[in-house]
């Protein structure tokens, strides 16, 4: 098979699973369709534009080796296919916990450890802030989690439980996707712009990365529901 189409293919296998059990008759999540792809619409522009500049910065750059060649503002078109199909089988775990789990407890504990950690990324952001991707992931995630905080009745529909316990199921396949893509790698690195920290060859900003784009999806789907 052609190496080209790796990274289309590790999307592919990723999108498989939950597309196919958005069927599941408990979540019936295929129901919620028109609240998910509008949700993705911000995240994903905010994220190309991100995406884009850092690529023309050499923050990090992409392997032929692995990529059809078709490309769109300088990205190639799986990298921005990431941006719908990541947050689309992350938002479904997210609906799965919030169904099969609708009371789960200690709201308070995790509205408090989201605001720990929101202190705790501005000030890595800041001292780090040379460092393009760990000061922009770090302080751009730390702001947006702040602002919740800043603005509960806007946020009145988010649940900081809920989305900690999805955000920890989702790192698991988010991992996994991630370590094909910076083990072969699809994705290159430039360290220079980030603290060197990998979890195997991940850098560990990517959590957090992650993170934001997940957050900023599900807090637009929420938003979108409640308002229907």
């Amino acid at each position: 098979m052609n190496s080209q189409y790796t990274y289309f293919l590790i999307l592919a296998a990723s999108l498989a699973g939950p597309l196919a059990l958005s069927f599941d008759k408990k979540v019936a999540f295929y129901k919620q369709w028109r609240y998910v792809f509008q949700a993705m619409i911000i995240p994903a522009l905010l994220y190309i534009i991100w995406d884009a500049y850092f690529t023309k910065l050499g923050v990090w750059s992409f392997n032929e080796k692995y990529i059809t060649g078709m490309k769109l503002i300088g990205l190639p078109l799986e990298e921005i296919l990431f941006f719908f199909i990541v947050p689309y089988c992350c938002i479904f775990i997210y609906a799965c916990i919030r169904s099969y789990y609708p009371n789960l407890t200690n709201k308070k504990r995790a509205n408090e450890i989201l605001k720990a950690l929101a202190v705790l990324l501005l000030i890595i952001g800041v001292i780090y802030y040379n460092k393009y991707y760990t000061g922009c992931t770090f302080i751009f995630t730390g702001i947006f989690i702040l602002l919740i905080y800043l603005f509960p009745n806007y946020f009145k529909s988010f649940d900081a439980v809920s989305f900690i316990v999805a955000y920890a199921v989702c790192l698991i396949p988010f991992l996994v996707v991630n370590g094909f893509l910076t083990a072969l790698p699809v994705v290159k690195y430039n360290d220079a712009e980030n603290l060197g920290i990998r979890i195997y060859t991940i850098p560990f900003e990517d959590v957090f990365y992650g993170m934001l784009l997940i957050l900023m999806n599900i807090i637009f789907y929420e938003k979108l529901k409640s308002a229907n």
